[in-house]
């Protein structure tokens, strides 16, 4: 412990002390899964408006559909991080006072954009019809801006001090994965009045997506020998570990995942690609507790 420290820079710091136990439980988690539903739905839906812009009828009311369940799940999102917040009336210095280094600052900025870019979107599909021109000028900045927001976590998690496991790199894809993985999923559930082209196209997604996730999980988890520190955190997964059952678990979602929603794009099969969007989601939040809880085990003592 330090008490009252001074350095050259006059920057004071007290009781620096680590902090037992889990800091990122369920709340973060939760965080992190709506804003990869959230930014998916807006990527993905813009890959299918760009593909499809020709013959609107192979996606009737997707225009709709986009804003209003990103617009949900974005405010799911910032809810839960101003709830984790130990003072959350501080979150106002962020506007207030920002410091530009910052990623968590930089994620607000463009996050809170992101909601009113969306937001608007949505007052165009309920209270005007607007789905042409100016519906499609936002759409483009809302697409612009879903990418950042939805990968600056990677960002943060890669800055926490003493977390081998979590390398910004593999985070970033990691989080993009999420992002189409979960953001087909959910635009699955309103395919039934879309062409065979596009729940294809949702499936071929899924599949990719789940199959490259569950690669680089299986990655960290054979090679985690590479590093001291991952090595000691996978040993809660590995070999009937603490987590192992809910490691497996969610690795498991996501292949089964990957199985169904490739096989849906050999037969068109509408329940299948349900089937396999439900499993998608559900494995997702498991995968990403798990990635999220076992650095946290490990003492940094």
């Amino acid at each position: 412990m330090i008490e009252h420290a001074q350095n050259i820079n006059n920057a004071i710091v007290t009781m620096d002390v680590a902090l037992p136990g889990i800091v990122w439980g369920w709340m973060i988690t939760l965080n992190m899964w709506a804003k990869s539903i959230a930014t998916g739905v807006i990527l993905v839906g813009a890959y299918l408006l760009a593909r499809y812009s020709k013959d609107n009828k192979d996606l009737k009311g997707l225009k709709n559909i986009i804003p209003i369940i990103a617009f949900i799940f974005l405010n799911i999102f910032l809810l839960f991080t101003l709830l984790d917040l130990h003072q959350p009336f501080r979150m106002i210095n962020i506007f207030l006072h920002p410091h530009w280094t910052s990623a968590i600052t930089v994620g607000a900025w463009l996050a809170s954009a992101l909601t009113g870019a969306i937001a608007f979107l949505v007052y165009l599909v309920m209270f005007k019809n607007e789905t042409g021109e100016l519906y499609d000028k936002v759409m483009k900045i809302a697409t612009v801006l879903a990418i950042p927001v939805t990968l600056y976590t990677a960002v943060i998690m890669g800055q926490s001090s003493a977390r081998e496991l979590w390398q910004t790199p593999a985070e970033l894809v990691q989080m993009a994965l999420a992002a189409s993985l979960v953001g087909a999923a959910t635009l699955s559930f309103f395919s039934d009045r879309w062409s065979a082209n596009v729940k294809r196209d949702l499936g071929i997604i899924m599949a990719t997506s789940a199959f490259l996730m569950f690669t680089v999980y299986m990655g960290e988890y054979f090679l985690s020998w590479k590093l001291a520190e991952a090595e000691a955190t996978m040993a809660y997964v590995h070999s009937g570990g603490e987590y192992n059952f809910m490691f497996w678990l969610g690795q498991t979602a996501i292949f089964a995942a990957f199985a169904l929603a490739f096989m849906s794009t050999r037969n068109s099969s509408g329940g299948m690609l349900k089937l396999a969007a439900i499993i998608s989601i559900v494995g997702l939040y498991i995968a990403k507790h798990v990635w999220l809880i076992i650095p946290q085990l490990l003492p940094l003592s």
